[in-house]
């Protein structure tokens, strides 16, 4: 799918980050899930940056979201659902301790690793056999989710090795031509990403600190953070 003509007015969609009434969906949803089913690439707000918003069983859209992020083959994409439910044929299991993580910090920056399923193509795990899936908390992203009834992509709307964009105007000036919608849902609160952690393992291992510290993940498992946990 080639991005919209038009230019950058036409491109940024303002959307209201207040859900709307119950069985309702906007506008700019409707149009931003249309064009993410026909193949196409949007970017969206989450509870740390803007992110690409693509369908993750679409080899096409995968590979096209690589080209605009400019990044290098055997790096993994994370994705962001809505419910638990829509884990289902993405990851083989859902451990003990990746239940307690999930019924204590999602939703939000809290992106977990699972063992995934055949379904799942190794451009998203970057051969590694792992996929990343977090629910996010921005009323946007739920909202994009719950209407897309299935999972999307979520890594961050920038070129690989630059700042995460927190507000849409940033998306557009850095990345805009290429993407064919950008649900402007108003600035982000930036700062670190989620935190990544691999729940294939017990315990759990630490990719990447980010929002969330590691501390509170091993607490919330009744672990200290003094205890040799061979990561």
């Amino acid at each position: 799918m080639k991005p919209m003509q038009g230019g950058s007015k036409g491109r940024v969609v303002k959307i209201d980050p207040l859900l709307p009434e119950p069985g309702k969906v906007q506008e700019a949803v409707r149009r931003a899930i249309q064009i993410v089913r026909s193949g196409g690439v949007i970017a969206f707000p989450t509870e740390t940056f803007y992110g690409l918003g693509a369908d993750p069983f679409n080899a096409k859209a995968v590979e096209r979201l690589f080209e605009i992020k400019g990044r290098e083959p055997g790096k993994p994409i994370l994705l962001v659902i809505d419910d638990m439910k829509r884990a289902e044929g993405i990851v083989k299991t859902i451990s003990e301790d990746a239940g307690r993580l999930i019924r204590k910090f999602w939703p939000g920056p809290l992106t977990l690793l699972f063992e995934s399923t055949s379904r799942v193509t190794s451009a998203l795990t970057g051969g590694t056999g792992k996929i990343g899936i977090r629910i996010p908390s921005h009323p946007v992203a739920l909202q994009l989710l719950q209407a897309a009834g299935q999972a999307l992509t979520a890594t961050s709307a920038n070129r690989s090795g630059q700042p995460g964009a927190a507000t849409a105007n940033r998306v557009e000036k850095t990345i805009g031509p290429k993407l064919d919608l950008i649900l402007d849902g108003g600035a982000t609160p930036g700062g670190p990403g989620s935190t990544i952690v691999d729940a294939t393992f017990h315990p759990p291992r630490l990719i990447r600190e980010g929002k969330i510290p590691f501390r509170d993940i091993l607490s919330s498992l009744g672990l200290s953070s003094t205890e040799d946990h061979e990561w």
